[in-house]
């Protein structure tokens, strides 16, 4: 779940893949319910913004769930880094003028075997068919200018009639794998729906460039030598990438994805793919690409191993007082109580039906940053939001799945505030 677009409002890079979607989604049965609780916020004039949050957040507001049964949700172990190879930047390829594996990746292909058991031989093979590319170098050079955020441009891009009304299509035509998803993971169906349509337009749009050679430019070629922790992370998803080769999870050949490696309708990295993926068609093989209910259901997967908790909303139907920047921290963990805001002014804005479970649960106050324009908007996040942001650690990126979200449930007649028709 990465695209070029994205990349310019987002939190750093490397944060966007820990746990891969990034680490990622999933659907419901019987009443695909959202939640439509009011949207705690304030709007103030900040002429000062940008000095005040110099950080890549941003922030989202959705749906609840019928609440399944306690269910362990397995996933796979996280595999250890690979210490061995180095990224420099240069345009050069991985093998030398004898066609071999150049030393450092080549001590690179020797851990990699031996941490994830896969024989050196197939680890090798892959590595030599791996291209620098250099159009993927190019879309992850830093500008050097830093872009000033608006909560209100990235929403339009994503909130907007095309996806609205694609996305109520694509509920239409999967309606029963969705709804089977969402009831196994309790993460409502609007929410599923929503990431896909984020991420790539409901499977239109998932990538075009080889998966192997995004991952090796990025590891080994990375053009941004000042944080070697992004080429860190490249070279770990790419071992991911030749493990589940290995196993014929996915064939690292072929493979296509974002210029960073993301791959399928949900756009998942393949340490999420190993990690987080599931089959929701039960055909006992995981197709990110060509099967919707297995996409559907790694969402739903990922969502619920990443703390989204059934039941509750997005944001908490609360007003905040005058003073709510002074609650945010940019952090991707709720680390307030609701007493605490409570006592500093905040109030419920009560509603018929809606369950105040919510206030049981740690809480957040996050931003929405318009700094052309000096605004900005303030929102109390329950424990669901954060579990977005786990998806893509962007505050816009969340607020918008969970905004586009609400849009859809309300156009397929689930916007009561019970969830339900």
């Amino acid at each position: 779940m990465f695209n070029a677009a994205r990349f310019l409002q987002a939190a750093p890079i490397f944060a966007l893949f820990t746990g891969c979607a990034s680490v990622q989604p999933a659907a419901q049965t019987g009443s695909p319910g959202l939640t439509a609780p009011a949207t705690a916020h304030v709007t103030t004039n900040t002429p000062n913004i940008a000095l005040q949050h110099a950080r890549d957040r941003q922030g989202l507001s959705a749906a609840g769930a019928s609440t399944p049964a306690a269910t362990a949700i397995p996933r796979a172990p996280q595999a250890p880094a690979i210490q061995a190879g180095q990224s420099a930047r240069s345009s050069l390829g991985f093998t030398d003028e004898q066609g071999q594996l150049r030393p450092d990746i080549q001590a690179y292909a020797r851990e990699v075997s031996v941490t994830r058991q896969v024989p050196l031989q197939h680890v090798e093979a892959l590595l030599l068919r791996a291209r620098f590319d250099p159009k993927v170098a190019r879309l992850m050079t830093p500008s050097g200018k830093r872009i000033q955020r608006s909560w209100v441009t990235y929403r339009a891009r994503y909130v907007e009639p095309v996806r609205i009304r694609q996305g109520v299509e694509f509920w239409q035509t999967w309606r029963p794998h969705i709804d089977k998803a969402a009831a196994h993971y309790g993460v409502p169906a609007s929410i599923l729906v929503s990431i896909i349509g984020v991420e790539t337009l409901y499977g239109r749009y998932t990538g075009s460039f080889p998966v192997l050679d995004a991952l090796a430019t990025l590891g080994f070629r990375h053009p941004d030598t000042n944080r070697p922790e992004r080429s860190q992370l490249f070279r770990d998803q790419l071992a991911d990438l030749i493990e589940l080769d290995y196993k014929g999870e996915l064939d690292a050949k072929t493979a296509t994805g974002s210029f960073a490696g993301a791959v399928g309708l949900p756009q998942f990295m393949p340490g999420s793919l190993r990690r987080f993926a599931a089959d929701g068609d039960n055909d006992k093989a995981i197709d990110l690409h060509g099967s919707v209910p297995d996409a559907l259901a790694s969402v739903g997967k990922f969502l619920r191993v990443h703390g989204w908790l059934p039941g509750l909303p997005v944001f908490a139907p609360a007003q905040l007082p005058a003073n709510a920047s002074k609650w945010v921290d940019g952090g991707l963990k709720p680390a307030l109580t609701w007493p605490q805001l409570e006592q500093a002014g905040a109030y419920v804005i009560r509603q018929q039906n809606v369950s105040m479970d919510w206030t049981r649960h740690p809480v957040g106050v996050i931003d929405l940053l318009d700094e052309p324009r000096g605004l900005a908007e303030y929102r109390v996040a329950t424990p669901n939001f954060f579990a977005l942001t786990e998806y893509n650690r962007s505050y816009f990126y969340a607020t918008s799945v969970a905004e586009l979200a609400q849009e859809l449930a309300d156009r397929m007649g689930y916007g009561g505030p019970d969830g339900k028709p």
